[in-house]
Formats: structure tokens, sequence, C-alpha cells
């Protein structure tokens, strides 16, 4: 990973962030994906290695491994991670939108013409409702994965051992996981850190649209036909 172009896009997301999405952003990039490269990758890297089933019928420790993990644990974790950075990005994305037609503006009109934006990051017209849909996609990205996990792993947890009888197995088997108190304690971890992380992230769209109705009182204006 370069970590330096990691950097850059982290201090421009931050530049643009309320107090609330700087909080969100450290949590992310601290407890989630530090988290996640150094210690979880780890953990889940034997699951399917040393899942074992007390028998040696070809086939049958595949097939129950399908059936109760029928996606990887940590592969999720990982798409969990990226949806829920990109809308962020996209904030960026449009900042440097607003700045590119501004330069183009004033370098048609001349340098002493009044500017397109007076100030491209401040988050009005479009670009305030580019900022809430971040916010709205990241609280929904993370309950959807909630779901999802509590759907694959019920209760978020693994038991030490579970019980197969899915053909090719001969009869009912026993089959054991890998770590299953230290995966249980990494899931905790992570379900707590996305329910955090959808605090913040309603706490800052409450706050946003809080201080739009305080600027503009107690109606809403509509959306100016610029949207950008």
């Amino acid at each position: 990973m370069n970590w330096a172009v990691f950097e850059g896009l982290l201090s421009g997301v931050n530049k643009y962030s309320t107090v609330f999405g700087r909080i969100w952003l450290s949590l992310v990039f601290i407890f989630r994906v530090m988290v996640y490269v150094v210690a979880a990758e780890r953990v889940w890297s034997d699951d399917h290695k040393d899942f074992d089933c007390n028998t040696r019928q070809p086939g049958c420790t595949n097939v129950c491994f399908d059936h109760y993990f029928p996606v990887s644990h940590i592969r999720l974790w990982a798409l969990q991670l990226i949806l829920v950075t990109c809308p962020s990005l996209l904030v960026i994305m449009h900042v440097a939108y607003r700045e590119a037609q501004d330069q183009k503006c004033r370098q048609a009109e001349g340098q002493g013409k009044r500017r397109f934006y007076l100030n491209p990051g401040k988050k009005r017209g479009g670009l305030w409702w580019t900022y809430l849909f971040s916010l709205i996609f990241k609280a929904a990205v993370d309950v959807v994965f909630l779901y999802i996990f509590h759907r694959f792993y019920k209760n978020y947890t693994l038991p030490s051992v579970v019980r197969c009888e899915i053909p090719p197995c001969p009869n009912i088997v026993d089959c054991y996981i890998s770590r299953p108190t230290e995966k249980n304690i990494f899931t905790f971890f992570m379900v707590i850190t996305a329910c955090v992380c959808i605090l913040l992230s309603l706490m800052e769209a409450c706050y946003l649209v809080g201080k739009r109705r305080a600027l503009h009182g107690p109606q809403w204006k509509p959306v100016p036909p610029f949207w950008w």
C-alpha cells in the first residue's frame, strides 16, 4: 500500500469534514482498517485449512465448510471497509470538480472577474447534498453488512463445533472451527466499531440538517437550478 497517497486522501477528507466526520475517519482508520491489516487477516488465514471433521470421506469437509461459511468472513469485512470509505472520496471529487470549474471560469474571464465559487469546499448547494448522501450511504452500508453478518453467523458468534449431515458425508459428523474464541472477539470488535460509526454518521447528518435549517429559517428553500 502506498501510504503517502493514502495519507493525502485522508488529509483531503479531513479538510472538508465536520468534527463528527473527523472522529468517524479516525475511528475507521485506526480501529477498523489498521486492525484488519495488522491482525484480522492473520486470524482468519487458517479458517479452511484447520476446519477439521471427524471423517475421512472425500469432499465432506469442503461441503460442510461451504455450508456453514458461504462467504469468507474476512472478505466480507474487506468489502465493507471499501464500500464505507468510498463516499468520502466522492466528496473530494466534487470539491475538485468545483475547483476546476472555478479555475476554468477565471481563465476565461480574467483574474479580476468574480469567482465562480467563493469557496469551492463550502458545503452549500450540490456539495451539501453530496455530503449528506455520503453520510446516509455510509450508515446504510454498515447496517446492511451487520445484517449480513448476523444472517451468516447467528448472534455474530462462531460455535466451537458444528454438526454436518450434508452429502457426501456418510452420517452426522462433527466439524471443529479453528480458534473460535479469538475470532468471536474480533467479530464483536468489528460490530461495536461499526455501530459507533453508524451513530457518528447519523449525528453528523442531523448536524448538517439542523445547521441548514438554522441558516435558512424554518422553511426549506428550493434547490438552486445550477446543481453543482
